[in-house]
């Protein structure tokens, strides 16, 4: 099946703690990464945590290393994607249209907007 939220797509936390409790419910983020494997996306500001690593020393001398903020994959079915014309949560559906390039004609599988039923 095709993926319904690729990299690069604005998406919104659906689920989970509210904001005004320091949780990420309702917040939009661009989709760093997907992993299709776990059903899983790395969204850019959301599900931050804190991440300890080993203080060291780089050739210059500079300190790398100690208490750092990374974002951490996130289930795809707590994000829906963001629809670019409401700026709102929306499902997504496919479309299967012909394409004729070159005198040869293809099919296409094309993203829509169910709410708008415009294209993504």
């Amino acid at each position: 099946m095709a993926a319904k939220i690729k990299k690069g797509d604005l998406v919104q936390v659906i689920t989970g703690t509210k904001q005004d409790k320091g949780g990420d419910k309702g917040k939009q983020g661009k989709v760093l990464k997907v992993f299709p494997e776990d059903n899983r996306v790395l969204v850019e500001g959301i599900n931050r945590v804190t991440k300890h690593t080993k203080v060291g020393q780089s050739q210059r001398g500079t300190k790398t290393g100690g208490i750092e903020q990374v974002e951490a994959p996130i289930h795809i079915s707590n994000v829906a994607l963001v629809d670019p014309e409401t700026k709102k949560p929306t499902r997504v559906g496919f479309r299967l249209e012909t394409v004729e390039k070159d005198g040869v004609q293809k099919t296409v599988r094309i993203r829509y907007s169910k709410a708008t039923g415009k294209d993504i």
